[in-house]
């Protein structure tokens, strides 16, 4: 499908969407098209600029592409310890262990209390094929 931007030769804009170019040469000289203003039959093509479509599908990819990136740069330079993820946060911050990049599962309670305690964390998100 194509949209069109038209105009009657009493210079009326106006729009309409043609299988293809030849179906609107095709209905234009038939006098199909008619402007809704004036019934004019006599319509050409306007001025259009191009439209270049950005799918909807292939943003969707270019983002989840980033999110694994970002998650694979995070893997490669961290600990992972699991559930003890709230532990370790505090142990480092009370000085007990030494600092180091960890990863890991805390509950949405454990992580606020992390957060009200002054204890800075940031949430990596999950791709949806890891079923978050």
């Amino acid at each position: 499908m194509i949209h069109y931007s038209l105009i009657c030769d009493d210079g009326h804009n106006f729009d309409s969407w043609f299988r293809d170019s030849a179906s609107f040469e095709s209905q234009a000289g038939s006098g199909l098209v008619s402007c809704p203003f004036c019934n004019s039959t006599k319509v050409t093509r306007g001025v259009m600029a191009p439209h270049i479509a950005r799918g909807r599908e292939a943003e969707a990819e270019r983002m989840r592409a980033l999110i694994s990136e970002l998650r694979e740069k995070v893997i490669a330079g961290t600990e992972d310890v699991g559930d003890r993820f709230s532990d370790e946060a505090r142990k480092m911050e009370d000085g007990e262990v030494e600092r180091r990049a960890i990863r890991g599962r805390a509950t949405f309670e454990e992580a606020k209390a992390l957060l009200e305690e002054g204890i800075e964390i940031l949430p990596i998100p999950g791709l949806p094929t890891e079923g978050n």
